[in-house]
């Protein structure tokens, strides 16, 4: 049977007998004939790999890693000055913020004290004018009383004529009407 193909069509499957002599005794990795020449060769691997990784990439991760670190410095002292320049910004508009105010509330102050100076001198003023229209228009009534007054003695004198005219049906002379007006009016 060795050599001979069996072909069965069960399923359709077919199965194929090989003779073990053409495969070798087995698995090559595990055959003991060659752990010798594979542990060199795995030994001479090794160490082409770690001269490698010594000499090659190694170096090269630690560059790599150095300039990353040189790096994270380098933007941590940057981030440190900016936060310092930037604390100082602010500081510095607090400050002009604070003298700003000040000089506006002196502003304010100087501008209410002067509002408060021109109102005063407009009420002075209009007061005077005011006390100057009141005397005035004092000297104006002192002028129509004294003109009523003087009326007075002569409307007086018509109407106390007339009735005396009318009661006793003589009218009184001017003298009389004069004297007896004084009297009552002093």
């Amino acid at each position: 049977m060795a050599g001979e193909t069996h072909s069965t069509t069960e399923g359709m499957h077919e199965v194929i007998d090989v003779p073990a002599a053409e495969h070798g005794a087995g698995f090559p990795p595990f055959d003991a004939t060659t752990f010798a020449s594979q542990l060199l060769w795995l030994a001479i691997t090794f160490a082409v790999f770690y001269w490698i990784m010594k000499n090659v990439a190694m170096p090269r991760l630690a560059g790599i890693l150095e300039d990353r670190k040189d790096r994270i410095a380098g933007d941590f002292s940057e981030a440190n000055r900016l936060k310092e320049e930037t604390d100082a910004a602010i500081a510095a508009y607090e400050q002009a913020l604070a003298e700003a105010r000040n000089k506006a509330h002196g502003i304010a102050s100087d501008t209410r004290a002067k509002l408060k100076a021109d109102n005063e001198a407009r009420r002075e003023k209009a007061e005077a004018g005011l006390a100057e229209k009141l005397k005035a228009a004092e000297a104006h009534i002192s002028g129509i009383k004294t003109e009523a007054l003087s009326q007075i003695e002569e409307i007086a004198g018509d109407t106390t004529s007339a009735l005396v005219e009318k009661l006793i049906g003589k009218a009184p002379t001017k003298t009389d009407l004069s004297k007896a007006l004084k009297s009552v009016m002093d």
